[in-house]
């Protein structure tokens, strides 16, 4: 039984779904019509017995006054009643004394003869239902019949046929079957029409995942009516493939920019091997003699070997940085980085005037107090400034702006800008210079000893500290670097108060030739 039950449920849950949901309506319908046919075919059955049961009441105290002066001869009467009626009157034993009836054959009557007085006596005046010869149903009230003094001689039973109700409920019990095929006919073609209709959008959601399958991720679900079921899925499935399409277009763009980081990558290093190779193979062919010779052959050899382990290690920074290894969390004042950084470029180009300003004219900078890892934002510094050396020419002044914005954040925002007045970059290059081996210029990098990774090491580490980094036009001519970091919340003591000039005054001290200009 368990297996065919599992065999059944089975089946079922194989039919189409609109099949399943027909299936259920049809069946509800037979349920609630068998059931209201069931009530009704017993309330009419009840409601024509009852007629006939008021009848037999009626009549039979009718009889009994007739018959009050004592029981009648023995005998079958050949009078008949004006109706359906079959009386029999019998002795206190049961036997016969007489019998008529009207409209029915004596011999169709029910057999009335053998009903004792004192089995009248226990049917206390209610209607009781017979079989005639012929198996029809009759219905008979049985009454004592009794003298004027009070004593029992007889009884009368009085019998009205159940055919013509039956035939009426026959008649009624047809009409209710064809009336219920016609129901549920109509209502398993009209429940078929609207659950295709209803499906009809997760016949279009179908469709759509079939193209979105086979690769249009453009396709969207056509929008349903708002607060219905099939609505609400069709705007689920619609965010849904957005964020598909988003993530396989990220996907791409990263498997294009990998494509292209391992070809620049193979480029850089492909160069200092070539020479190392070369200068190599010219060692060992014996064209390198003199000492000279050998002096040169053997430092390209060690240029070319040192850029290489540069790049090598810039890699190695940027996979350690896509990794997502945790940084140091300390708190770091962005000016002192900041002023490191002005004197190594002051160092790196003493003709260059310098400067570290307020990022605000007249605010200070001693309030740009991030938490991150030092050495590592000195390294962001640090590439910025080694980027507008490289890039700018000799003795082009640069400013390095530091200061805190209040938001309406907890901390701020702390922003260190590199400013240079250079030749600048374009701007449809601006977006693109932190992407890695990016080259405004292809050859300029390499002429000036770069591997192209340094901004994009910037921008790992400025993201890996939750900040943004952009370039932007200098106000005259060159280029800005803007680093943005979330600020240190206030630690509750007042940062050491400055005179607004005093950052730019530090750097003309050591930078007497004009570190305390501003040449913007």
């Amino acid at each position: 039984m368990t297996d065919r039950v599992r065999r059944l449920r089975e089946r079922v849950a194989g039919l189409p779904l609109r099949t399943q949901l027909t299936a259920v309506f049809a069946a509800l319908l037979v349920v609630g019509l068998g059931l209201s046919g069931v009530v009704a075919y017993t309330l009419l059955e009840r409601s024509l017995t009852a007629q006939l049961d008021a009848q037999l009441t009626t009549v039979t105290p009718v009889l009994l006054d007739e018959l009050g002066g004592g029981l009648p001869q023995r005998g079958r009467a050949d009078d008949t009643l004006p109706s359906d009626y079959v009386v029999v009157v019998n002795d206190a034993d049961g036997g016969l004394l007489r019998a008529w009836s009207a409209g029915t054959a004596p011999e169709g009557a029910p057999d009335l003869t053998g009903l004792t007085l004192a089995e009248v006596v226990d049917t206390d005046g209610e209607p009781f239902t017979v079989r005639g010869p012929a198996q029809e149903s009759w219905r008979v009230l049985a009454q004592p019949l009794a003298r004027p003094d009070g004593r029992l001689l007889g009884s009368v039973a009085v019998a009205l046929p159940l055919g013509p109700a039956h035939a009426t409920l026959d008649r009624m019990r047809t009409s209710l079957v064809l009336i219920g095929v016609a129901v549920v006919g109509l209502g398993a073609l009209a429940g078929r029409w609207a659950v295709r209709r209803s499906l009809r959008q997760l016949n279009e959601i179908e469709a759509t995942a079939a193209a979105i399958a086979a690769g249009d991720l453009t396709r969207r679900v056509p929008g349903a009516a708002p607060g219905t079921e099939v609505g609400h899925l069709a705007d689920s499935l619609n965010v849904m493939l957005g964020h598909l399409e988003r993530s396989f277009d990220e996907r791409a763009a990263a498997g294009e920019r990998m494509r292209r980081f391992v070809a620049d990558a193979g480029h850089e290093l492909r160069t200092p091997l070539a020479t190392i190779r070369g200068y190599g193979e010219l060692y060992r062919m014996g064209a390198v003699r003199d000492d000279d010779d050998l002096a040169r052959t053997f430092r390209r050899i060690e240029d070319s070997a040192a850029r290489m382990g540069v790049l090598v290690e810039d890699l190695m920074h940027l996979a350690r940085l896509d990794e997502g290894r945790p940084l140091a969390r300390d708190e770091v004042d962005l000016a002192v980085l900041a002023a490191d950084a002005a004197a190594d470029l002051r160092a790196l180009d003493p003709t260059r005037t310098v400067a570290l300003v307020p990022l605000t004219p007249g605010a200070s900078t001693a309030d740009a107090v991030v938490a991150g890892d030092e050495s590592r934002l000195r390294q962001v510094l640090a590439n910025l400034v080694g980027n507008a050396a490289r890039h700018t020419p000799d003795g082009t002044p640069v400013e390095i702006a530091v200061g805190r914005l209040t938001t309406d954040g907890a901390g701020g925002t702390a922003v260190v800008e590199v400013r240079d007045h250079g030749p600048g970059i374009p701007a449809e290059h601006a977006a693109r210079v932190f992407e890695r081996f990016y080259r405004v210029d292809a050859g300029r990098s390499r002429d000036h000893g770069g591997t192209g990774l340094g901004l994009a090491i910037v921008d790992a580490i400025v993201r890996a500290h939750g900040g943004t980094v952009s370039l932007v036009p200098t106000s005259g001519g060159g280029a800005t670097a803007r680093i943005a970091l979330p600020a240190a919340p206030p630690s509750g003591q007042d940062a050491p108060s400055e005179d607004d000039g005093a950052a730019p005054e530090e750097v003309a001290t050591q930078n007497p030739d004009g570190g305390g200009r501003d040449p913007a």
